[in-house]
């Protein structure tokens, strides 16, 4: 109400002193009828264009960007100001608080290991992020707007997309990126217009550990099919012919071998799925490397039995921070497996070496027949073979490598082979430094690790 006190406090002074000049004027010129008229039009006359120049200063500002403040006014056309100014204000907060929410939501869309596409009824982008970008091959700002069958031509998704049937994903094979994507689009509507959520993922690795766990299955219920069959057909002879006492003797020597063989395969998954299920080992518990050396060089050279020349290290002074028993069996794997398919007459040695970051490197080389290089990424898969019959023949399971990676990443380190065809192969186990040290010091620390380079890697 003070708008209202302030204009009828201003008409009556406006019209008191408007009245009185005009009362005046009139006087003057003895005419009474004149003096009232004039008293009363020159009041209106003020007040109207007191009132215009007030009106005048506010649409002025309403017509700008309004980034000032409204004009200061009196009476009512102050009032008004205020509560436009108020009301633009309080409209620019909202905003300012949709923009930030709305950016917000783009960045947790782009924080999303999920593409996302945003389409218009037309199928024209809206809007992607840079995770859809990938799949699709797409810039998120360039192709705005551009008709996403345009840009992405499999044949397979522009059906899909055409069909209007999304109750199950598609999945696309990039044969370029040798990649699988997984495509699910909904629908959905902003104002009646309807349009496309197109959501990708990238199902490289679910496809690949799913494709290796078919064929795990595969190769074991081959691997355990095999002997079971042979003891079977060994267990019906028995039972179906009379069989003199060397061949008795013979059989079931060959059925102790299927089932020493099946015993193997049982004990490497069962070590696999222990190494795969147990926590990574503590870091503070020392074991002497030296007396490993010396049990895995004993047994290689009980399974060589004097077929090759066997170098083994076992003067190294050095303790491992793990478990003995997975050690023992990654060193030991290696070494056999060096044995079984080095020629008779080949080298084999078993070295420890100092590496410049202080970790330290077991190494098994032989010069064997060597693996073709594009054999050597899939060799610690489980049931791999460069040579199925051969290494069945040499009584490996497959599973022997895959074993060795499990215990060296677990312990914080990582399997190297280097191979060449005719001129052998070479496994090195690198364990880092928090988990090497000589066995009269705490730890290799500043003081400690130039004496141990100085005294590692002879044999």
């Amino acid at each position: 109400m003070a708008w209202m006190l302030s204009r009828v406090l201003m008409l009556v002074l406006g019209t008191g002193v408007a009245g009185g000049l005009g009362y005046w004027l009139g006087e003057w010129m003895r005419m009474p009828q004149l003096a009232a008229a004039l008293a009363a039009g020159t009041a209106v006359i003020l007040m109207a264009v007191w009132d215009a120049a007030r009106a005048h200063r506010l649409v002025t500002w309403l017509r700008g960007d309004q980034h000032e403040d409204a004009p200061r006014l009196a009476g009512l056309w102050g009032e008004m100001a205020y509560r436009v100014e108020r009301g633009l204000r309080d409209r620019e907060r909202r905003y300012d608080r949709e923009r930030q929410q709305l950016e917000q939501f783009l960045q947790a869309i782009e924080a999303s290991p999920n593409g996302v596409i945003l389409l218009d009824g037309q199928d024209h982008i809206q809007w992607c992020n840079v995770v859809a970008g990938d799949h699709f091959s797409l810039d998120p700002q360039r192709d705005k707007l551009q008709r996403i069958t345009n840009l992405v031509r499999y044949p397979a998704f522009v059906s899909y997309l055409q069909s209007g049937n999304f109750q199950q994903p598609l999945t696309l094979t990039n044969t370029r990126a040798k990649s699988t994507l997984q495509v699910l689009v909904r629908d959905y509507g902003v104002g009646g217009e309807s349009r496309k959520l197109v959501l990708s993922l990238d199902v490289t690795d679910r496809e690949r550990n799913e494709s290796m766990r078919r064929d795990f299955v595969a190769n074991v219920s081959h691997e355990i099919r095999t002997p079971l069959t042979v003891l079977a057909g060994f267990i019906e002879t028995m039972a179906s012919l009379q069989l003199t006492e060397a061949e008795r003797k013979r059989v079931l020597h060959l059925m102790q071998q299927q089932t020493t063989r099946m015993q193997t395969l049982v004990g490497d998954l069962l070590t696999l799925a222990q190494l795969e299920g147990s926590p990574r080992p503590a870091a503070d518990h020392w074991i002497a490397l030296d007396p490993l050396l010396s049990r895995v060089g004993a047994d290689a050279q009980a399974l060589s039995n004097g077929r090759h020349e066997l170098v083994c290290e076992r003067q190294t002074g050095v303790e491992l921070a793990g478990v003995e028993t997975e050690i023992l069996s990654a060193i030991a794997n290696l070494v056999s497996n060096a044995v079984r398919y080095t020629p008779e007459g080949g080298r084999i040695e078993l070295q420890w070496r100092w590496m410049p970051d202080h970790g330290g490197e077991i190494s098994v080389i032989d010069n064997g027949p060597g693996i073709a290089r594009e054999h050597l990424p899939r060799l610690t898969e489980r049931f791999y073979r460069v040579d199925g019959s051969r290494s069945r023949d040499t009584g490996g399971t497959g599973l022997g490598l895959s074993i060795v990676k499990h215990v060296v990443q677990r312990h914080g380190g990582e399997l190297r082979i280097d191979s060449e065809p005719g001129k052998g192969s070479s496994f090195r186990l690198k364990f880092p430094a928090t988990r090497v040290r000589l066995a009269d010091a705490p730890a290799i620390g500043e003081e400690s690790a130039p004496a141990a380079l100085a005294g590692g890697g002879g044999l």
